[in-house]
């Protein structure tokens, strides 16, 4: 059997150390990425001495304004004929040589036709950040397919961008990534998938490093965005509830800084908590909000200045 091929698409705005990170992993992985394809935003932020750093590297640039979760990944997608699409965020950083052999593996299952990466926690992660990491992407790798929908509910459909790998052919039947969204594009492909029959592999083998430690507002502004993506595709998202899951974090969260003799950090679990619900909420009925608090609640502005109907 002929090695699959892989091509890698990174979105890129004012890369940092971890881009730097993530290229010098990625010379040493154990299954050889062909191309590296990176959609840069705005190229006055771009330094050229990134692409010294891969021979294979393809760059190109794009304006803040023509920037899409989805539509910019899907422009790259077109670019590549790999056998296998394989998308990373420029923060992430692979923790090993291993990360790209272990995301191809699970596609030797027919079935199987996206697979995503277990993210650990930086080393400048918050205690409370840390155990949420764990809880989201556990040590044990698993199948997620339609029959999983009634015990798992929305985290059926969970896979994510920040390092995930699609089989091509399967990724253009079913059009790609969607071309306009402010969020979630990851999970609203991995929804079709599942909906088409086919099974997501999450490979808590394959690892990358990746975490942040946002302030509440932060989360409140990230939840909104999220609900907003789930309110505007009911075709995938519609009579699936995200709440229950969201409860069993938070009760998990709340016994594991008590077992660890943390329980200060519970009044932040609570206000972290309160504030991803509120965004949540407010957000699945953004259609009944004033168009400028929309755009105070937003992350992404611009989004909604490209004529998006509220």
């Amino acid at each position: 059997m002929n090695r699959l091929t892989v091509d890698l698409i990174i979105p890129t705005y004012k890369p940092g150390k971890e881009f730097s990170a993530l290229l010098k992993k990625i010379k040493t992985q154990t299954y050889p990425v062909r191309n590296i394809i990176v959609m840069n935003t705005e190229k006055q932020y771009w330094d050229s001495r990134w692409e010294k750093m891969a021979a294979n590297m393809q760059v190109h640039h794009i304006t803040r304004s023509e920037f899409d979760h989805g539509g910019t990944r899907a422009k790259a997608a077109e670019l590549s004929d790999a056998d296998l699409l394989f998308f990373m965020t420029q923060d992430a950083v692979p923790a090993d040589e291993y990360l790209v052999e272990n995301l191809v593996k699970p596609f030797s299952m027919e079935s199987v036709k996206a697979s995503y990466a277990r993210q650990l926690p930086r080393k400048d992660c918050r205690f409370l950040e840390a155990y949420t990491r764990s809880f989201n992407y556990p040590e044990k790798s698993s199948l997620k397919d339609l029959g999983d929908l009634p015990e798992l509910g929305i985290k059926t459909f969970f896979c994510s961008n920040v390092c995930a790998m699609y089989e091509r052919a399967a990724y253009e039947d079913l059009g790609g990534l969607i071309r306009r969204t402010i969020f979630t594009e990851d999970m609203i492909f991995a929804g079709r998938l599942i909906q088409d029959g086919y099974t997501i592999a999450y490979s808590a083998d394959a690892r990358v490093y990746h975490s942040h430690n946002y302030t509440g507002m932060q989360q409140l502004h990230r939840n909104f965005d999220l609900a907003v993506s789930q309110a505007d595709h009911q075709e995938i998202f519609g009579g699936i509830s995200s709440e229950g899951e969201g409860i069993r974090m938070v009760r998990s969260t709340a016994k594991y800084l008590w077992d660890k003799k943390r329980p200060w950090l519970i009044a932040e679990l609570i206000w972290q908590s309160g504030c991803k619900y509120i965004g949540y909420f407010l957000g699945k009925r953004y259609r009944l909000l004033p168009s400028a608090a929309v755009r105070r609640l937003t992350m992404y502005p611009s989004y909604w200045e490209k004529g998006k109907t509220m």
